[in-house]
């Protein structure tokens, strides 16, 4: 333990199960269907949260990236990043799904990015249908909850694991929109060791991919650097020392009552709460990702 949060950056990571390659499979064969893309990333993870090969899958048709989990990120961070977004080209949305914030701005930016699609309809005698937009991101960034908010009821299986959706399926929004729903897809080899972390700490990747512990310590080091009062606010960490975890564990241990029979501190339910903590917003506010 007392090395992990030094040794994280060691672990390699490959996991691709075979319904991301039949996903990707399914996205190429159909892509000419869709008039638009809907790209959706972690607000807290800008980079890390976007499909490395995009482009690739979806040629040159229009896009536009959906930010979730604002609500949770350090905007100033955050808005930064999707400036740099937009200096490449996309037209970025941001959205707060708790609380229903953003959503008429995906419909105003569809409109709007379209827009020629519709004066060449028009010129062509051709009615004005709806836009048929596919909606694709990495395992549980929130498609499904972004879905279910667009709608105005639940249409599509939302959890806090990875690998909900399986297929491609066609979900109407409304007379206006009509989305194709993909499965969360990663790329095959997550080579980058900061971005696999940050993937693993905001669940991602299934939580069997990685040691806990390890996920855990890369989680304090990052909030310490970034966001150190954050950890004195919520384990009243103050002198937190990467090269001495199990002080730490213990102390955090202690504070939240994460302790076995004799007093003893269960270290793996510390690891836990840490990860827990962090993905439900009790580090604060936070973005792992700078431009």
């Amino acid at each position: 333990m007392a090395n992990e949060g030094k040794s994280f950056r060691k672990s390699s990571i490959n996991w691709y199960p075979g319904h991301m390659a039949k996903a990707r499979k399914q996205i190429r064969e159909n892509i000419n269907m869709v008039d638009i893309v809907y790209e959706v990333v972690d607000a807290r993870i800008p980079f890390s949260s976007k499909i490395k090969d995009a482009d690739d899958l979806i040629g040159n048709k229009p896009k536009i990236m959906i930010m979730t989990k604002t609500d949770l990120c350090d905007l100033d961070k955050t808005k930064k990043c999707a400036k740099k977004y937009e200096e490449e080209g996309y037209k970025v949305v941001m959205t707060d799904l708790v609380n229903n914030k953003g959503l008429n701005e995906i419909f105003n930016a569809t409109s709007l990015v379209l827009k020629e699609l519709d004066e060449k309809r028009k010129a062509k005698g051709l009615k004005k249908r709806a836009y048929r937009a596919l909606i694709m991101g990495i395992p549980n960034v929130g498609k499904s909850t972004l879905i279910n908010r667009l709608v105005g009821k639940k249409v599509a299986i939302t959890g806090d694991k990875p690998g909900v959706t399986k297929n491609l399926s066609w979900i109407r929004i409304n007379k206006d929109l009509e989305l194709l729903d993909s499965p969360g897809i990663l790329w095959p080899k997550l080579d980058n060791e900061i971005q696999s972390y940050n993937l693993a700490s905001f669940s991602a990747i299934k939580e069997e991919i990685l040691p806990l512990g390890k996920v855990a310590c890369y989680i304090l080091d990052t909030i310490n650097k970034k966001y150190k009062n954050n950890l004195i606010d919520r384990y009243g960490l103050k002198d937190y020392d990467n090269e001495d975890v199990i002080k730490a564990y213990e102390q955090i241990g202690r504070k939240r009552g994460c302790l076995i029979s004799g007093g003893e501190v269960d270290y793996d339910k510390v690891s836990s709460l840490i990860i827990k903590d962090l993905r439900e917003g009790h580090l604060g506010k936070v973005t792992f990702d700078e431009v």
